[in-house]
């Protein structure tokens, strides 16, 4: 199966939903490439511009993520960017 190359990642705070359900604004993107190698959730991982996060290439879903080689912290989330077309 093959599957996209590329993707933007945003982090956004979760703590600052709107009554909406609207997230936040994103407070840092990054483009993540393809590594080839598959993290242990199972999906296919993707590094780049200190993100790095094993993504499900049919939902679009964040299954796991590294910010600058750390867990993420509690109250934000990381999401792929709507409107990106994944490259390949």
């Amino acid at each position: 199966m093959s599957h996209p190359q590329s993707y933007e990642l945003l982090l956004v705070p979760d703590h600052s939903r709107t009554r909406t359900g609207a997230p936040g604004r994103p407070i840092r993107s990054a483009v993540v490439a393809a590594t080839g190698d598959t993290g242990a959730s199972g999906y296919p991982r993707y590094a780049g511009e200190g993100m790095e996060a094993d993504i499900d290439p049919e939902t679009r879903t964040v299954e796991a993520v590294l910010i600058d080689g750390d867990e993420l912290d509690p109250g934000m989330s990381v999401q792929v960017a709507e409107g990106m077309r994944p490259a390949g």
